[in-house]
């Protein structure tokens, strides 16, 4: 659970404040019923092995795997266990003969910042790094210069054909430094309806997607104006994640294209510099949510410089395989991250190590364990594959050099679960699912569900867009269904406010932190019928002939029908 990328586990916070109030909730996105084209085969419960849950996460989460840095000896018993395991479990080794995918890492820290400075008629404006702005580069250059570029006001900065919407459209802004706003058009929208989902967050008010955009504009700057709501975090989020080390998976050929600098602006900052280009923020921002915008290039120029240190390092995946009997060459993913913090600012006791036990010796041991049932209960159509990714700590870049270098075709990838941390906490009524209503993956989670009698709770906080923050997304950005599901908040001994304590004790006392450690006493119950859900999931995508796809309208779905279109097997 990543917090680099204000990543996955800050939904936690979201959890804890919404979760007392989701009965009171509307304008939800329905989850999807069967489709009638959709082949949902009817499959019986799995074998899961509780002893072999506590098992991996109780040696996973020892000290003497030192907390799973990658790129450490923890790493190495990491990736022995876990092939190890994958082998005993029934399983072949995933990458040609190899359980393992090297992974290539860089790391990029940023130093001797020059301010950033506005100049126009009038202007001079020197804004300090850290204080008014961030920046990186993802160039593997020594020295980063933006010189005299050209500013353009772009909205939110958006370019989706399929919503008729394009916040470029007939500006150039090659060379030119862009300025952008966080999330969606509609953002405050009270209900899920409008171009862009209402007030759930689709993948184009993500800072990942901007900068992407922004980059294959041409730009040579892209700063993003910092909105406390908008962005669902504070600008202490944004400076502590923007300005130390960044790391990245290093880019193969054909790469995309990419910007000189990223980064992050005040609103405060921002509304001085637009203010000295005769702009108001509130005004454009208001404009920009209305269709039709049209980009507003400033009369100002920006200029900044730093250089950069590098250091390269590898990691590993680890990949097993449970071909499948009837379409060995179609795949279901599950996966999980391996990988936790190391040694981490130490405990009032001196405990130094952050073991990670729930994040993600559950998710990891998990794989194993599933693993071990579908093996047990013969090998199904499809293929299983269960990836456990790198570095995702770092920001997801296992799963995503995984994706972008796959060793199995994403166009014969038929769909994935992801795993991330199961809260130890007993049975739930319900599994909280976060982005419903995106794919037809939703068919096979609400047959499933049925069939273990569980119900659903709504993402509680759709605008902030958690679909987009975990190592799922890695695939999904590339066209793959993926489903991400947490577990449920309604406790059967206590309800949601247990529910609500549970998730709030994690966050304060053990949440990346030394006291993330294994507990004998623990109640696996809740896990295992999580895990019972995720063999069905996994097992009916496996037997079944269809090829979910994403729903009409949503951002993903051009994606994956381009890749469909061009793939002579699979989707």
């Amino acid at each position: 659970m990543t917090i680099k990328g204000f990543g996955k586990y800050s939904a936690l916070g979201a959890l804890i404040a919404g979760t007392l109030a989701l009965a009171a909730c509307d304008g939800l996105p329905e989850m999807g019923g069967t489709p009638a084209a959709l082949d949902i085969p009817e499959v019986e419960a799995g074998e899961i092995s509780e002893a072999t849950m506590k098992d991996v996460t109780r040696i996973l989460s020892s000290d003497e795997f030192e907390g799973r840095m990658p790129g450490t000896p923890g790493e190495e018993k990491t990736i022995a266990l876990l092939a190890e395991r994958f082998e005993a479990a029934g399983l072949q080794p995933g990458n040609n003969g190899s359980w393992v995918q090297e992974v290539p890492l860089i790391e990029i820290t940023g130093k001797d910042y020059a301010p950033l400075t506005i100049a126009g008629e009038g202007t001079a404006m020197a804004l300090e790094f850290a204080k008014d702005w961030v920046g990186v580069t993802y160039r593997e250059e020594a020295k980063t210069t933006v010189a005299n570029s050209e500013m353009v006001f772009v909205g939110y900065g958006i370019n989706a054909p399929e919503r008729g919407w394009n916040d470029y459209a007939g500006v150039d802004v090659k060379g030119k430094t862009v300025v952008i706003l966080v999330n969606d058009p509609d953002w405050q929208t009270d209900g899920l309806e409008g171009t862009f989902g209402g007030k759930a967050m689709t993948y184009y008010g993500r800072w990942t997607y901007k900068y992407e955009e922004a980059a294959r504009q041409g730009a040579a700057g892209a700063l993003i104006v910092h909105q406390t709501a908008p962005a669902s975090y504070g600008w202490n989020v944004v400076e502590s994640s923007w300005t130390g080390p960044q790391a990245y998976a290093q880019r193969g050929d054909n790469a995309p294209p990419l910007t000189d600098m990223n980064g992050w602006i005040t609103e405060d900052a921002a509304r001085k510099v637009l203010s000295a280009a005769g702009q108001d923020l509130d005004t454009l921002t208001a404009a920009a949510q209305m269709e039709g915008f049209k980009a507003v290039p400033l009369p100002l120029k920006a200029s900044t410089s730093f250089a950069s240190d590098f250091r390269s390092f590898k990691s590993h995946n680890v990949i097993g395989i449970l071909p499948g009997a009837g379409a060995p060459e179609e795949y279901v993913l599950h996966t999980a991250h391996w990988d936790h913090l190391g040694r981490c600012t130490p405990a009032p006791d001196g405990d130094d190590i952050c073991n990670g036990a729930v994040d993600n010796a559950t998710g990891t041991a998990a794989l194993v364990a599933l693993a071990e049932a579908h093996a047990k209960a013969g090998a199904p159509r499809r293929s299983l594959v269960f990836l456990a990714v790198t570095a995702e700590e770092s920001g997801l870049l296992g799963a995503k050099y995984y994706a972008e270098n796959p060793v199995f075709p994403l166009a014969q990838t038929v769909g994935g679960i992801n795993m991330d941390a199961f809260q130890v906490a007993g049975p739930a009524k319900d599994v909280t699912v976060v982005g419903p209503g995106k794919s037809q993956l939703d068919a096979f989670l609400t047959s499933a569900l049925d069939a273990d009698g569980r119900t659903i709770t709504p993402d509680p906080k759709p605008e902030a867009g958690y679909y987009y923050r975990s190592d799922h997304f890695a695939f999904a950005k590339l066209g793959v269904p993926m489903l991400y599901i947490d577990g449920g908040e309604d406790l059967i001994e206590g309800g949601r406010d247990a529910g609500a304590a549970v998730a709030k004790d994690y966050t304060d006392n053990r949440y990346h932190g030394p006291k993330d450690e294994f507990n004998e006493a623990w109640d696996w119950s809740g896990v295992m019928a999580d895990l019972q859900l995720f063999y069905r999931i996994g097992r009916t995508l496996a037997m079944s002939t269809s090829w979910p796809n994403w729903n009409e309208g949503d951002e993903l779905k051009a994606v994956r029908d381009e890749a469909c279109a061009a793939s002579e097997t699979g989707c």
